[in-house]
Parts: C-alpha cells; sequence; structure tokens
C-alpha cells in the first residue's frame, strides 16, 4: 500500500470517529494511529540492482529464486525506512508464526551460502 492510499484509510477512520461522537453526543471515540508497518517496495525499486544480485546467487546456487513483494512489518521493511534499503532475501522456514514454525538445517545452510555468493559477485562488480 502507498503511503497516500493510507492517509486516506486514517482520514476515513478520523472521519468515522467524528460521526460516532456527534452522534453519542460526547468525545468517547478517539482514534490513534501509528505507522509501523511499510511495504518496502517504494524503496527497494530504485536500488534492484540488490535483488538482482540475489537473484544471480540463488541461480548460480541452484536455489529458484521466487521473487514476490511482501508487505512490512520484517526487519528488512524496518531498516529500508530507516536508509538502508534492505530485501528480504528468504527465510526458509515453514509455519510461520504459529506454534509449529521451523527452519531446517539445511534451509539455513542454503541462507549462509546464498550470503557468501552474494558477497563474491558484489565484489566481482563493484571492484
Amino acid at each position: 500500500m502507498t503511503k497516500n492510499y493510507l492517509k486516506k484509510e486514517k482520514k476515513i477512520f478520523h472521519k468515522i470517529a467524528g460521526k460516532l461522537n456527534a452522534r453519542i453526543g460526547l468525545e468517547s471515540v478517539n482514534i490513534e494511529i501509528k505507522d509501523q508497518y511499510f511495504n518496502m517496495r517504494e524503496k527497494i525499486e530504485p536500488v534492484m540492482h540488490i535483488v538482482d544480485i540475489a537473484e544471480e546467487a540463488m541461480n548460480e546456487l541452484g536455489i529458484k529464486p521466487l521473487i514476490k513483494a511482501i508487505r512490512g512489518g520484517t526487519d528488512g521493511s524496518q531498516l529500508s525506512y530507516k536508509g538502508l534499503p534492505c530485501p528480504n532475501i528468504f527465510a526458509g522456514g515453514h509455519n510461520f508464526h504459529g506454534r509449529y514454525e521451523y527452519v531446517p538445517v539445511e534451509s539455513m545452510q542454503k541462507a549462509v551460502d546464498v550470503i557468501v555468493k552474494i558477497a563474491e559477485l558484489t565484489a566481482k562488480k563493484y571492484r
């Protein structure tokens, strides 16, 4: 979601609160909205070469990349909005946010392999 879309949504909530307060005759409905989850797309698109390098690294390691947009809430989103574009590469986990969430050791090793390959490719490209 874009920030403009979210601004419109926030205005709608405030408008509804105002209507409810007018109907009730009291200031009993208060709205407090805190931004915390952002779609990092707008921060990553200008530097898509970092995603391209990750994709190249995965391909070289025989890992089929699945590139898709995700919403924020992740460390990558928070870092991106603080000025360090940081796409999520992959987690390798299963059953996220549930009591049976896990990450196989093999996935962790592949994550290490991908990070090392990204460093190697980056060193070659930006010498």
